[in-house]
């Protein structure tokens, strides 16, 4: 009998409240949550999720609950208070439970001077609920939970769809599972998780969906490599850069993946042919992810840590069939996975990308053969990171054709995707593909 009991929901307040305060400082959701005792971590990562799709409201209802900012960690605790507490019908708990909590985590914490504070602001906000609401309500950023400037590149670059975007990017997306071909089928998977109480359901080619989240490494087939995590969206890499390739007589296809941690599209790319890969990624660190995750699946790649751009560090000379370039981007498409980016982003960043995405797509296309191939991809859904350096590759590239590429995949849910040209109906996150063959000048 398990008699361990769950701690206190005081503690997973100050736990949460002391990440929300990094993130807010400009630190990633995943490195905030790895200072956090493991024994808080599941609990703190279900919480600061939640005040991250809610920051925007919560923020807008504390300016009106207080005419000045508190001390940040102070802001801290009362930012995701409101954000678990404004909308009873998503709220994890009931409002008087969050409210007795948060007062008392401020009381038991670093905030026991303000605790004061903290519990007549929020026992404020319970009396004046709906008008509160209403008021924060005519702030957009509080409205669409995402900051000032993204709300207004996307109502210009997507002037029908935006409200459906942003909307989908506020819900959790589900768990979305890749069968590794060389271990299983989607049938048999979906069966042996059907078997242990899992509901799962087919979603493309080789994908399972499982519409409620759980511990990836306690489902069955993990240790064995029968499956990986990878989103709808994302598995559509490696069978759009495969699919008609010329296969060589005489050796494997000699593929590269340019910027490949940590080795999801990598893996892929393996299962679906025998072909001798190579995997770069800056960072030695995200290397040993690709190892560890093509040992799990049993697959082998030449991994190397080396700036895909600085060619002559790490070329052979040797030309390559097809190249994936899943360059480095804003993320603003995989918001429903990592709540914690839209606020992380800035406006400037997205010219200092773009920059960093022509660089590489200048250096490795002298790499590709003739007749080859180049799969530009970027996690994005704003058009400078997608469609625009396309354009702008071609019109310098009369060498390059374009092929049929699904381009912009818009973040949706399969219960109410917006009717966006050219996406298809399915629970994906947002991404853009564009598929490059090579002629002759």
């Amino acid at each position: 009998m398990n008699t361990t009991q769950a701690p206190p929901l005081w503690r997973q307040l100050q736990a949460t409240a002391t990440a929300l305060q990094a993130v807010r400082a400009g630190q990633s959701a995943t490195t905030a949550l790895a200072a956090v005792a493991p024994a808080f971590r599941p609990a703190a990562q279900a919480l600061l999720f939640h005040a991250l799709r809610q920051l925007g409201r919560a923020e807008a209802l504390r300016s009106l609950l207080a005419k000045r900012p508190p001390a940040p960690a102070v802001d801290a605790l009362l930012c995701l208070a409101l954000a678990l507490v404004w909308d009873e019908a998503q709220a994890p708990y009931t409002p008087f439970t969050l409210v007795d909590q948060a007062v008392e985590a401020a009381r038991r914490g670093g905030a026991r001077a303000q605790s004061g504070f903290v519990n007549a602001c929020l026992r404020r906000f319970l009396r004046e609920r709906d008008a509160l609401v209403a008021a924060s309500a005519r702030d957009p950023v509080a409205q669409w939970n995402h900051p000032r400037w993204w709300i207004a590149r996307m109502q210009r670059d997507w002037p029908q769809d935006w409200q459906a975007v942003l909307q989908a990017s506020d819900h959790a997306a589900p768990l979305t599972l890749r069968v590794n071909r060389r271990r299983s089928t989607v049938a048999a998977m979906q069966a042996r998780l059907q078997a242990e109480g899992i509901a799962a359901q087919p979603i493309g080619d080789e994908g399972l969906l499982l519409p409620r989240p759980r511990p990836v490494p306690e489902l069955p087939g993990y240790a064995e490599g029968a499956w990986s995590v990878q989103d709808a969206a994302a598995q559509l890499a490696a069978p759009l850069l495969l699919q008609g390739l010329a296969r060589p007589a005489d050796r494997p296809l000699r593929l590269l993946d340019a910027c490949a941690a940590p080795g999801g599209k990598t893996a892929h790319l393996l299962e679906c042919a025998d072909a001798a890969l190579t995997a770069l990624d800056v960072d030695p660190a995200r290397c040993a992810r690709i190892h560890e995750n093509l040992a799990r699946l049993g697959l082998a790649a030449e991994v190397r840590a080396a700036d895909a751009a600085e060619v002559a560090t790490w070329w052979d000379g040797r030309p390559f069939d097809a190249i994936l370039l899943d360059a480095p981007c804003s993320a603003s498409g995989i918001v429903r996975r990592h709540p914690d980016v839209r606020w992380l982003r800035r406006e400037s960043d997205i010219a200092q990308l773009v920059v960093q995405q022509d660089r590489l797509l200048q250096a490795l296309w002298p790499l590709v053969a003739p007749g080859g191939r180049l799969l530009f991809a970027t996690c994005s859904v704003f058009p400078a990171e997608g469609r625009e350096r396309i354009e702008t590759f071609l019109a310098h590239h009369s060498e390059a054709r374009l092929l049929p590429s699904p381009g912009h995949l818009i973040p949706c849910s399969a219960a109410g995707a917006p009717a966006v040209p050219d996406n298809r109906p399915r629970d994906n996150d947002g991404f853009f593909y564009s598929l490059l063959e090579k002629g002759p000048r």
